[in-house]
C-alpha cells in the first residue's frame, strides 16, 4: 500500500510528550486524529487526553498524527506512517475510521488498534469484520443527549436549540436524546409549549455559516443550544455570549470547571473517552487486550453522563440529587432512551417543519432548520 511521505508529525498544543528516552523517534502508543485538531475541545482531545494520562503514568512513549485530508486513503496512509514511527497500539477517535480501520487490521496484524465510536466494515458496508487485534468501543450518546434534554426543561428551559455536525451515528444519537429527554421531562413536570429547532451543520467546524445559524436561532426566541459538533460549538458559544443565551456542550466538559470555553456553558453531555482508552491501553499493557470484543459504555457503567461537580453545574433549580435519580434509572434500565420511535423522522428530514411532533413520552414541536 502506498505510504503517505508528506505527512509531518506535528508538535502538540498544549501538552508535554513524556518519551521513554530523550531524543526518541519511536513512539510506542499512537493517535491518528478525525476531523479538527488535537486541541478541539471535543472528541480528538478528549482522547488525546487518555493516551497522555496512561503514557505519562507508565513512561510510554506517544505522539499523535494528523491526516492530510478526511478520506479513507490518507486515514489508513497516516495509520501506516504511525507503524512506521513504531506504534505499537494505535488509537482512532471516530466514525470515519470504520473503514481504514477494517483495512490495516490485516496490513498490520502485529499492531493492535482502539477504535472508539465505530466496528470495522469494507466501504460499501458489505462486509462488516472485527480482528482480533481490533478493540471497538461504543458510547450511548443518546443517554448523554437526554440527560442534557431533561435537564433544560427540568431547569425551566422552553425554547431549545440542537446544532449537530455531521448528521453520523453518533450525532444523530446525541440529538434525538436530547429530544426524547426534553420530551420526558415535559411529561414528568407537566410541562406545556417545549419547542425544538434542529439542525445539523455538515461539518464539525466553527465557521461564519454556524454562528449565523446559532445567532438566528437566538433571535427566534431559542433559550439554550445543545451543540454537537466539535468546534461548531466555537461559533454557538460566541453567539450565546452576544445574545446573553446558553450553551449545552459535547463530549468532555466544556464549560466552567473543564475546558472553560464560554461561560455560557451550563453542562456538557459526556462521553467517558479518556477513561475508556485509559482502560483499553491498560488491558492491552496487561497482556489482556480485548481484541475482538465491542465494548458499550452507557449509564450502567459511568460512561456517560453530565458533569456534577460545582464548578461545571450550569443549572438554577433542577438538583444534582434529581439529576442523579434519573441517572440510576437509565443506568438500571427503569428508565430507557428508545430512538426507534423518532431516527427516522429526524434524519429522514431535508426541510421545512416536523410539526406536533407527538408520542406516548410527550408532547414537543420540532423544526427542522436546513
Amino acid at each position: 500500500m502506498k505510504k503517505l511521505t508528506t505527512v509531518a508529525m506535528l508538535a502538540v498544543a498544549g501538552f508535554s510528550l513524556l518519551l521513554s528516552a530523550c531524543g526518541t523517534t519511536s513512539y510506542e502508543i499512537a493517535l491518528v486524529t478525525d476531523i479538527g485538531d488535537i486541541d478541539d475541545k471535543s472528541f480528538n482531545q478528549g482522547a488525546w487526553e487518555g493516551v497522555v494520562e496512561y503514557a505519562e503514568a507508565n513512561n510510554k512513549s506517544h505522539q499523535y498524527y494528523k491526516p492530510a485530508a478526511v478520506d479513507n486513503t490518507e486515514y489508513v496512509n497516516t495509520i501506516d506512517l504511525a507503524v512506521e514511527g513504531g506504534a505499537k497500539v494505535i488509537v482512532t477517535p471516530g466514525f470515519l475510521f470504520e473503514t481504514p480501520i477494517f483495512l490495516a487490521q490485516d496490513a498490520h496484524p502485529d499492531v493492535n488498534f482502539i477504535l472508539l465510536d465505530g466496528v470495522p466494515h469494507n466501504a460499501d458496508y458489505s462486509e462488516f469484520r472485527q480482528e482480533d487485534n481490533v478493540l471497538s468501543i461504543l458510547y450511548a450518546e443518546q443517554q448523554a443527549g437526554y440527560l442534557a434534554g431533561y435537564a433544560a426543561v427540568a431547569d425551566g428551559f422552553t425554547s431549545l436549540g440542537f446544532m449537530g455536525g455531521l448528521a453520523v451515528p453518533a450525532v444523530v444519537k446525541f440529538g434525538v436524546g436530547f429530544l426524547l429527554g426534553a420530551q420526558d421531562a415535559a411529561a414528568d413536570l407537566s410541562v406545556e409549549g417545549v419547542t425544538l429547532r434542529y439542525h445539523y451543520t455538515g461539518d464539525f467546524a466553527d465557521t461564519p455559516k454556524n454562528a449565523t445559524t446559532a445567532q438566528t436561532m437566538f433571535q427566534q426566541g431559542v433559550e439554550v443550544i445543545f451543540a454537537a459538533g466539535g468546534a461548531v460549538g466555537l461559533s454557538v458559544m460566541k453567539e450565546a455570549e452576544a445574545a446573553g443565551k446558553k450553551v449545552i456542550g459535547v463530549d468532555v466538559n466544556q464549560g466552567p470547571g473543564g475546558a472553560n470555553l464560554s461561560d455560557t456553558v451550563i453542562s456538557s453531555a459526556m462521553k467517558g473517552l479518556g477513561t475508556s482508552v485509559v482502560q483499553a491501553l491498560t488491558a492491552y499493557y496487561d497482556g489482556e487486550f480485548p481484541g475482538g470484543e465491542v465494548w458499550v459504555l452507557d449509564a450502567s457503567n459511568d460512561g456517560v453522563g453530565l458533569p456534577t461537580d460545582e464548578a461545571s453545574w450550569g443549572f438554577e433549580t433542577f438538583t444534582v440529587a434529581e439529576y442523579e435519580e434519573i441517572y440510576a434509572e437509565l443506568a438500571a434500565g427503569t428508565r430507557t432512551v428508545d430512538l426507534i420511535e423518532v431516527e427516522g423522522a429526524i434524519t429522514g428530514a431535508t426541510s421545512g417543519e416536523i410539526a406536533a411532533y407527538d408520542s406516548s413520552a410527550g408532547n414537543i414541536s420540532v423544526t427542522w432548520v436546513a
